[in-house]
């Protein structure tokens, strides 16, 4: 017998078991891979937590369904901005401009209605091509200019601005005019009961707008798309993705989704004003939507984690309403929430690393 053959006669009796690494993960290691691989939950607990917390406090009067449902009155219109900025950050920008689309909308669309006598659905119409158009600016700049998306939304929230007050002379439209030339600019005012809770229509639209959009970005190819231009934009070209186009896609959406907030916003506030400009709704979306877990790197978080963070927001506010607090305790607690949700992002990153 040759030696070759001595060799694959050993070889034949040998062990034929490929190495493995036996990696034990620490049960703080499993918790960092689950809330890296659900976004929402973050948001969820602690919602589910200040639920308790507050309800335990405050006594039955916070678990009821009038309160419960007043909060989400309330936090309809950031609930939908927080949705449009939720689109922006995921692909690794902000849009400073989105508070100021909204009031200039909204003045639009009650001008064209109550003071130029155009059809309610037309004024309506052209309100969210405005707010459309102002999206489609910033994400032309953002996309093929290559500007920095916080100084391009900086530079058109000042112009934009501008644009309301000068276009509306800072006059009001009431309450009565909106009723009586334009009811439909009402239309999400429209409550009913459910049992004893008591909803209303801009309550329903928020909450089909996410999920909506949840369903958007997790099941179709231009919401992998998104996530993949936040991710890493540069892979995403080299896949075949046409990166421009997907920015100038989201930052146009999140212009319409603002024009359709100053449409809910109508009916929750009855008149039009265009000093709400000054309000700090922006602040309040970007809020909810950090909160919400979206990772302002761009590229992770679920849109639902949004309306969670709203929601969050919404209840630390009732509750200390309800307390009879200092109203900074609420600046305070959302402070202290915005870092901790950047500190919790942070840490559940490391497990890709």
């Amino acid at each position: 017998m040759s030696q070759a053959q001595e060799f694959e006669k050993v070889l034949s009796g040998s062990d034929t078991s490929v190495a493995a690494f036996d990696e034990h993960k620490s049960a703080v290691r499993r918790i960092q891979h689950f809330l890296h691989s659900t976004p929402a939950a973050v948001p969820l607990i602690v919602l589910v937590l200040a639920i308790i917390v507050f309800g335990l406090t405050i006594g039955g009067r916070f678990f009821s369904s009038y309160t419960l449902t007043l909060i989400l009155q309330q936090i309809a219109i950031v609930g939908i901005l927080g949705a449009a900025q939720t689109l922006v950050i995921l692909t690794a920008g902000i849009d400073l401009s989105i508070g100021v689309i909204m009031v200039i909308s909204a003045v639009i669309m009650g001008n064209c209605a109550v003071n130029y006598g155009l059809p309610t659905v037309l004024a309506v119409a052209i309100g969210l091509a405005a707010g459309a158009a102002c999206g489609l600016v910033n994400g032309l700049l953002v996309a093929n200019m290559k500007l920095p998306p916080f100084i391009v939304t900086l530079g058109t929230w000042n112009i934009v601005m501008a644009t309301n007050f000068i276009y509306s002379a800072n006059e009001t439209i009431r309450d009565t005019d909106v009723d009586v030339q334009a009811p439909l600019l009402h239309l999400f005012a429209l409550s009913f009961k459910v049992g004893s809770a008591v909803l209303t229509a801009g309550v329903i639209a928020m909450v089909l707008l996410v999920l909506l959009l949840w369903y958007v970005l997790n099941h179709t190819a231009w919401g992998r798309h998104v996530y993949a231009v936040g991710d890493d934009p540069e892979a995403a070209k080299l896949s075949g993705i046409q990166t421009k186009k997907v920015l100038i896609a989201v930052y146009t959406l999140a212009g319409l989704i603002a024009a359709f907030a100053a449409w809910v916003s109508i009916g929750r506030n009855g008149s039009i004003s265009p000093s709400a400009a000054v309000t700090d709704y922006n602040l309040q979306a970007i809020t909810a939507t950090v909160i919400g877990g979206i990772s302002l790197f761009g590229g992770r978080g679920s849109i639902l984690g949004t309306l969670f963070g709203a929601m969050i927001v919404g209840v630390v506010s009732m509750g200390l309403n309800m307390l009879g607090a200092d109203p900074q305790w609420k600046v305070l607690l959302t402070g202290v929430l915005i870092i901790g949700a950047v500190a919790i992002d942070q840490w559940i990153r490391k497990v890709s690393v």
